[in-house]
């Protein structure tokens, strides 16, 4: 059976980066989506992702990641960013 992906659930996840070294080759942030609430940090150099605490990450570790890849370049502290996760949360 085929699904459309204009019937699939959708949840805002909204980022927030709080610190970055491109030194060091790290993000820091925060990442919530509707009651969770996550650390993360992104070591784009090795693309090694972790997510704290462990309650829901399991949901938002592969988006979150894929996010990350696709705009590292491009975030700042102190800015504020979203994403959609093809999920209900």
């Amino acid at each position: 059976m085929f699904v459309s992906s204009k019937h699939l659930p959708e949840t805002t996840a909204y980022v927030r980066i709080t610190h970055q070294s491109w030194s060091q080759g790290r993000l820091e942030g925060e990442v919530t989506a509707n009651e969770y609430s996550w650390q993360f940090q992104w070591r784009f150099q090795g693309g090694q992702l972790s997510v704290q605490p462990s309650l829901g990450r399991a949901l938002i570790r592969e988006p979150l990641g894929r996010f990350l890849e696709r705009c590292d370049y491009q975030l700042e502290p102190g800015s504020d960013y979203t994403f959609k996760i093809r999920a209900q949360l």
